[in-house]
């Protein structure tokens, strides 16, 4: 049973994740309509629901833009645990975050400054810019969308999301 339901907003538009209970909660509070279910049944003393894959809000909800911070976690999500410079795929326990622009010579903790490296080429790096160690990144940064992260965080919930919208 999958542990998180994706929540769409009256206008199809990603939210959030949340468990399959609030979905459950939701959807007998008639706030959601059910999109998506897998064949399993949730079962109580009198009634039986299928087990919500994806729920649409019924009224649309105005949401104020959000700004995530970069952290760790979502550096990496971002970036899709890879090292942006040799474009290798270690474990997490092996990846860590460099700053491009080295905080020694004036750069800023944000996304746009902020890049998932190894280990090996950070240190390679080191307090250096990419073309002072002569190193070319692969993608450059880039600050997400709250959207993109809810869906970077949950890869099932994103390829429902795309199927629903035609773009899988």
């Amino acid at each position: 049973m999958s542990k998180e339901v994706l929540v769409l907003n009256a206008s199809f538009e990603p939210l959030s994740l949340v468990s399959v209970r609030r979905a459950v909660v939701l959807l007998l509070r008639e706030k959601a309509e059910l999109v998506e279910a897998t064949e399993q049944q949730l079962r109580s003393a009198g009634h039986s629901f299928p087990i919500p894959l994806v729920i649409r809000l019924v009224h649309y909800v105005r949401l104020p833009h959000r700004n995530v911070p970069p952290t760790r976690s979502a550096i990496m999500l971002r970036d899709a645990h890879t090292c942006q410079y040799c474009g290798e795929m270690p474990g997490r326990q092996e990846l860590t975050v460099d700053h491009v622009l080295p905080r020694s010579q004036g750069g800023a903790h944000s996304w746009q400054n902020l890049v998932t490296a190894c280990k090996p080429c950070n240190q390679r790096k080191g307090s250096l810019t990419p073309d002072e160690a002569q190193m070319r990144l692969i993608r450059h940064p880039f600050q997400p969308s709250y959207v993109a992260l809810v869906l970077l965080s949950n890869p099932v919930a994103a390829d429902r999301w795309k199927a629903r919208m035609g773009t899988a």
